[in-house]
């Protein structure tokens, strides 16, 4: 058997690598006398309570470790590679792939195209299974791993071939059925083209995923991204307003059935449609605890509720309230997509009419870097910012939300860092957290330190006296 080595690169404070005296550099050779694969393997080999671990030192010793602890109690290890193998790349050439639409000339990390399994359970990425063997299913059933979300698209096998330009696009969706009678969880995506899997063929796929109920929790229905660098691609149009309606009827028709039959709602159309049909968010409800947040299912209702919650706290927060009506007027401005613009808009006049010592400037970025049909804020870059920022009265501090910049870096899209952007706008930026109270914290940073800072206790936000940065 291959010899398979993982280079360690962190080891948390207070963990039991760290008891054990393992180091950054040191290799993990083994567990159990189990040569470890990937990540599946050591997760599912590190969680008994008792456990070998084969080590080798940077000075070439092999260090056998006896392990006694909690079940599923980490080892608090990093590895260089958080997969602990190389990453699988997609096979496929969808005719919506939102890779192939990107201008050329960015970051070459941005290009990958990924379809690996294992980011499905740590990041929650989407896959088609077109890139997973049989060995590869039988590791999830026999590790018990789940949830596992599937980018199905459609279940017409001859569609889905056509959709994903893959001969074996629709023999991999036999692998939905091994998952399902293996236990597995689920939730799926359909990425719904206009005249490709809309309409009879969006029935079909709700239809047929109806049988893997309740394993399979949930599923999406979201429009394609279409950019403005389609050129050579395959034709595809964009939805209007009436496609945006009788996509939402099909889907709210079938939650009925579903929640009449199963106590679900099953299928969830993205927030998208609902704006483009000019239409209510629904209910809280009816979004079976936000399954699909991250594929846009519900954010706009999730932050409408939780701005109007964290707003009633401070409302009625006395101290604070009478706080801020003392203090000079400040004016904060707030950057974000055409697709949240109105209920930011809302949410900012809502503020504002609480606290008469504020204002807030909202400004909706129109994406010329990628196209004008691309409206989530998620996809502005600082190009963009700095183009229709530059002229515009900013006030004391700019917001701009958490998700304009790439995952755990200061940079956005266009390489472009937060300091570069600060310093060519000459205003404080201040990156706000997706949620409602976030972004209620974010607006009360301008009077910081003047105001109170959040903190929880007892699981509800209250508010205590700020802390004065300068002094720290």
């Amino acid at each position: 058997m291959k010899h398979i080595e993982h280079k360690i690169k962190e080891i948390l404070p207070g963990s039991i690598a760290e008891e054990l005296e393992l180091e950054p550099g040191d290799v993990l050779l083994k567990i159990n006398d189990t040569v470890i694969e990937d990540i599946f393997d050591y997760q599912y080999l590190a969680e008994d309570d008792y456990i070998e671990v084969l080590v080798r030192k940077q000075n070439g010793e092999e260090w056998l470790l006896e392990v006694d602890k909690e079940p599923d109690e980490d080892l608090g290890i990093t590895f260089e590679n958080g997969l602990m193998d190389d990453y699988k790349s997609c096979h496929n050439k969808c005719i919506f792939c939102f890779i192939d639409q990107m201008p050329k000339g960015m970051r070459e990390t941005l290009y990958f195209k990924d379809d690996d399994s294992r980011l499905s359970f740590l990041q929650g990425n989407y896959v088609t299974l077109t890139n997973m063997s049989e060995k590869d299913i039988q590791r999830i059933i026999r590790y018990n791993l789940g949830p596992i979300n599937i980018s199905v698209h459609t279940t017409n096998p001859e569609l889905r071939c056509k959709m994903l330009n893959n001969r074996f696009a629709g023999d991999a969706l036999k692998k939905i059925d091994m998952l399902h009678e293996g236990g597995i969880s689920m939730n799926g995506q359909i990425v719904l083209c206009k005249g490709i899997n809309d309409g009879a063929e969006l029935k079909r796929s709700i239809q047929d995923l109806e049988h893997y109920i309740p394993l399979m929790q949930s599923v999406s229905v979201v429009p394609a991204g279409l950019t403005k660098y389609r050129e050579g691609l395959f034709e595809l149009k964009s939805f209007e307003q009436a496609d945006a309606e009788a996509v939402i009827d099909v889907i709210e028709e079938y939650q009925k059935i579903f929640y009449k039959t199963y106590g679900i709602h099953f299928i969830h159309a993205s927030d998208e449609w609902y704006i483009l049909a000019e239409r209510e968010f629904p209910e809280e409800e009816r979004y079976d605890g936000y399954l699909q947040l991250e594929n846009g299912v519900g954010m706009m209702r999730l932050l409408r509720n939780e701005f109007q919650e964290a707003l009633e706290l401070l409302k009625n927060d006395s101290e604070t309230m009478n706080r801020l009506r003392g203090l000079e007027q400040k004016t904060v401005s707030i950057a974000t997509g055409l697709l949240a613009y109105d209920l930011i808009q809302n949410l900012c006049d809502t503020m504002t009419e609480v606290i008469e010592s504020l204002e807030i400037r909202c400004y909706p970025i129109i994406n010329h870097y990628f196209g004008e049909k691309i409206t989530v804020s998620g996809l502005i870059t600082a190009t963009d910012l700095t183009d229709q920022l530059k002229d515009r009265e900013l006030g004391d501090m700019l917001l701009l939300p958490s998700n304009i910049l790439r995952s755990g870096e200061d940079v956005f899209l266009d390489d472009i860092t937060l300091e570069e952007l600060k310093n060519t706008l000459q205003v404080d930026i201040n990156i706000v957290e997706s949620s409602g109270q976030g972004f209620i914290d974010g607006v009360l940073q301008v009077f910081a330190p003047e105001t109170e800072k959040k903190h929880k206790e007892n699981g509800n936000f209250v508010y205590i006296k700020a802390y004065d940065r300068e002094q720290e």
